[in-house]
């Protein structure tokens, strides 16, 4: 299905994977995510927005009939690059509780703002079997 690919002489990846290499047709491209539920609620801080982000993509795949595992790229986009650096331990305590130890290619864009004015971080995730 796919393959972790990280290359000896790049640095060692902690929390993502530099490649994946995929073999299917089928791919999910998952829209921007932010950290809003179903009835317009936003948490009030980083790590409670990036846990509901990560949950909406969660569900997307779910509901498409992808595993975890079909997880390929993921994009982050905060508005908040320091808060984001300094929440590191509990940012990645929240990736496992909802995608355990898989780590797909990842990259972390800092913007000035995103859409929606209360959002402090975006997730953009594609997906392949």
């Amino acid at each position: 299905m796919n393959r972790i690919v990280n290359p000896e002489g790049l640095p060692e990846p902690i929390g993502f994977s530099h490649a994946v290499e995929s073999e299917g047709r089928r791919t999910l491209y998952v829209a921007g995510q932010i950290g809003e539920t179903a009835d317009g609620e936003i948490a009030a801080d980083l790590v409670g927005q990036f846990r509901q982000a990560l949950r909406n993509v969660a569900a997307c795949l779910e509901d498409a009939g992808y595993p975890v595992e079909a997880l390929v790229r993921l994009e982050i986009y905060t508005t908040d690059v320091p808060g984001y650096r300094q929440n590191l331990k509990e940012l990645g305590a929240v990736w496992r509780e909802v995608f355990g130890r898989h780590y797909p290619a990842i990259a972390l864009f800092g913007v000035t703002e995103l859409f929606d004015p209360r959002a402090l971080i975006e997730v953009v995730a594609t997906a392949s079997l």
